[in-house]
């Protein structure tokens, strides 16, 4: 078994588990409860994150940092593209080969 239970007697936190699986990984308490703030309230915009258009000014904003946040932070050349895509881990790893394939082959 990955996790242990334990009690945090400094914030008086019952049921605190601790993860200690491969992934997803535990976050800092403080992560989590900007997290909870935010997603009620993203910056004083009245909404959640997940309830913005991804069309508008805000959400294109947050895009662009995030863009701008990586590229600073893994040293990624401007004439690279950065892609955002859902799918998770085994949709990326079967990318590989169809994007290695020429025209004409097939998968």
């Amino acid at each position: 078994m990955n996790i242990l239970k334990a009690v945090d007697t400094q914030e008086n936190y019952s049921g605190l588990v601790y993860n200690f699986g491969a992934g997803p990984a535990m976050l800092p308490r403080e992560i989590m409860q900007l997290a909870r703030a935010e997603f009620l309230d993203w910056h004083g915009t009245g909404m959640s994150l997940m309830e913005m258009s991804h069309r508008s000014d805000e959400f294109m904003s947050i895009a662009t940092q995030t863009e701008a946040d990586f590229r600073e932070i893994l040293d990624i050349p401007d004439n690279y593209k950065v892609l955002f895509l859902q799918g998770g881990a085994s949709s990326q790893f079967a990318m590989v080969p169809l994007n290695l394939l020429a025209d004409k082959n097939t998968a």
